[in-house]
């Protein structure tokens, strides 16, 4: 039984990337097809066996990789599989793209269908900051990639989707069914403080799309203190915005990180994300979080019990959240909250997807997958 995996690249560890480790801690004789690989950005992916695509080589293709946007398609399908027996892909992009034979099959663990192609396309050209060149004709080479994606979905024997978000959004933009396995959340590294300071955290790569500036803005005027966690091309922009009751402390350790998220008062969450892994990773430290009402956050928070929503995408909805539950905050459970995280575990993941994983082979070419 051979097995392959393809993940769309690796340049970071975020919550796609921990699921591709956790598929390959299930199958770990699988090789991992990627586009492109950075390895100055984690050693967390040295132990794998890594096949790039031809797009590896060439030039500036680490660092600008985006410059090659209209070429990743025919990487994807250059790439042979005709000698396994399963393809798993792990996307967010195209690595769903893959040409596999007929007696191949090929379960997607999607992330989002492409949200640049899709449900952001729009600002996603807006936000980019490119020549007005550029953005004249990008909308072109995005209605082909689009049509693209489409088609490549519907080469995927079966979908699983990290929420059931993703799963309407697989359903309405590719026409596809799609199973909810939640994503892996190591929620045994994570343990309760005995002691809680006065400062609230927020952990997040600093990209427009996550609303950082939302908090920064919210606690400006509430002048308490926040902790952000995190880098990204943001982070200039963010720290001119705010004033000094907001501490940024960059990449730190994990260790360090699960330590400021078990102290803070609450974890503060302004995006909306397709599940929100840190989230849960928050509720494991026994933590509250204060949430913007929407994604994925909807099938982790439970209002009153884990944690409060806001239910408008602005600094001054978020404000009055962070107000009402310093009201509140005696009322949350820290035992109850980390009791609750225990649902969403590695170990829960690991015995859905072998499960999913054995069925989907049986019912593909009537014999038993061996685990």
């Amino acid at each position: 039984m051979k097995i392959a995996l393809t993940h769309d690249h690796l340049f970071q560890v975020g919550g796609a990337e921990k699921v591709l480790l956790e598929l390959h801690h299930l199958f770990p004789n699988s090789p991992v097809y990627i586009l492109i690989h950075n390895p100055e950005y984690s050693n967390l992916f040295a132990g794998l066996d890594i096949k790039t695509s031809f797009l590896a080589n060439w030039p500036f293709a680490k660092n600008h990789f985006k410059w090659y946007l209209p070429l990743m398609p025919i990487a994807w399908e250059h790439f042979d599989f005709s000698e396994y027996d399963i393809v798993i892909s792990s996307a967010s992009a195209f690595a769903k793209g893959v040409l596999t034979p007929p007696n191949t099959l090929h379960l997607c663990y999607c992330h989002s269908p492409v949200r640049y192609l899709w449900s952001d396309a729009h600002r996603y050209v807006e936000e980019l900051k490119q020549p007005k060149i550029i953005k004249k004709l990008l909308p072109v080479v995005l209605n082909f990639l689009r049509t693209w994606d489409y088609t490549a979905a519907q080469r995927v024997d079966k979908f699983i989707a990290n929420s059931e978000f993703v799963a309407k959004r697989i359903k309405k933009y590719y026409q596809r069914e799609a199973t909810v396995i939640y994503p892996p959340v190591e929620t045994k590294s994570f343990k309760i403080s005995p002691e809680i300071e006065d400062y609230y955290v927020l952990v997040s790569r600093l990209r427009p799309y996550k609303r950082v500036d939302l908090a920064i803005q919210a606690f400006n005027q509430l002048r308490l203190p926040l902790k952000i966690v995190g880098g990204g091309e943001e982070i200039q922009r963010l720290k001119k915005m705010a004033k000094n009751n907001i501490e940024f402390l960059g990449e730190v350790s994990d260790e360090r990180r699960n330590q400021l998220i078990s102290k803070a008062k609450a974890f503060i969450h302004p995006q909306e994300e397709d599940f929100g892994i840190a989230l849960v990773e928050a509720m494991a430290c026994g933590r509250p979080v204060i949430a913007y009402k929407s994604g994925g956050a909807l099938e982790t928070v439970i209002e009153g019990f884990n944690g409060k929503f806001f239910s408008e995408q602005s600094w001054e909805c978020l404000a009055d959240a962070v107000i009402k539950f310093q009201a509140l905050s005696r009322d949350f459970d820290p035992y109850k909250i980390k009791e609750y995280a225990e649902k969403f575990s590695s170990e829960r993941f690991a015995t859905e997807m072998k499960d999913f994983t054995a069925k989907s082979w049986q019912e593909f070419s009537g014999k038993k997958l061996p685990l």
